[in-house]
């Protein structure tokens, strides 16, 4: 995988992100609703870097969808966590790509991204994983 596709990759996981945590805030209580506030910023950030960083490779950034198939679902609190930890597992498995396939200061944002991915999964899930970025490809 190119540095290229393996960013346009991340581009696309984050737009899915920022969609998820858009459901996750509709659902989630109270107590963690600056957290799941703070995630979506986080996303949105990082999404609107990608694109340049898609740009400044060469490539077009990919658009977001109208809208995302959830994995399960969120009718509630508890649900609304568990779709956050998959988000976080899931765009840190794409960061996980990029890591591999970036060099220089694309590869250490990508990796700082991929550490903040991991730490939210831990955060939202209460356990942490071995190798974060890698659980969904077992």
């Amino acid at each position: 995988m190119s540095a290229l596709e393996a960013a346009r990759a991340a581009l696309a996981a984050e737009h899915a992100a920022v969609y998820g945590y858009g459901v996750v805030g509709g659902r989630i209580g109270a107590e963690r609703r600056g957290e799941a506030t703070a995630a979506y910023e986080a996303h949105r950030a990082r999404r609107d870097g990608l694109r340049r960083t898609v740009r400044d490779l060469g490539g077009e950034p990919v658009a977001a969808a109208a809208g995302y198939e959830l994995p399960f679902p969120v009718p509630d609190t508890a649900a609304a966590v568990r779709l956050a930890a998959v988000l976080e597992d899931r765009v840190a498995g794409v960061y996980s790509d990029l890591v591999r396939a970036a060099e220089g200061p694309l590869r250490r944002d990508a990796a700082a991204a991929l550490r903040e991915a991991a730490v939210r999964a831990v955060r939202w899930r209460g356990t942490d994983v071995t190798f974060p970025g890698l659980a969904e490809r077992v």
